[in-house]
């Protein structure tokens, strides 16, 4: 069976419908309580750290994790207050899981033009995950 709709395809439509900052953007409000930052990255590409302050939600899980009718719901998704900036490698699936979001109902999320990739390339604040186990704990 042929493909009728390849990725750049479905990334340029979901580009078209959801809300994509840039890394300056979302760096001047790394220290707004509304926003949430998500790592939607697989946990090997983590091993060079993620963006300050991220939350982990594995692309494969996020829908299952999004929905509260879900067996597998995380309560951090539900919070109506703030808005959910996803990123990923490179911004593609960002975009798409972005896309997904909002097609489930969810209006407060967007995601990051170019990823982490572009967020190291402008030299944006990062942490390794041991750094951020201790931030955490520190908060608890």
């Amino acid at each position: 069976m042929p493909i009728t709709k390849g990725y750049q395809q479905l990334v340029a439509e979901a580009m078209a419908d959801v809300t994509t900052y840039s890394v300056a953007q979302v760096q001047a409000r790394l220290n707004d309580s509304t926003v949430q930052i998500v790592d939607i990255r697989d946990i090997r590409e983590l091993v060079d750290g993620t963006v300050l302050g991220a939350f982990h939600a594995p692309r494969g899980m996020l829908e299952f994790w999004v929905d509260p009718a879900s067996p597998y719901h995380k309560p951090l998704f539900a919070d109506e207050s703030r808005e959910f900036i996803l990123f990923c490698g490179a911004g593609w699936r960002s975009a798409l899981a972005a896309k997904a979001l909002q097609d489930m109902g969810m209006r407060n999320v967007a995601h990051i033009d170019g990823g982490w990739a572009a967020w190291v390339k402008q030299g944006a604040p990062t942490e390794t995950l041991e750094q951020q186990k201790a931030r955490r704990t520190k908060k608890s």
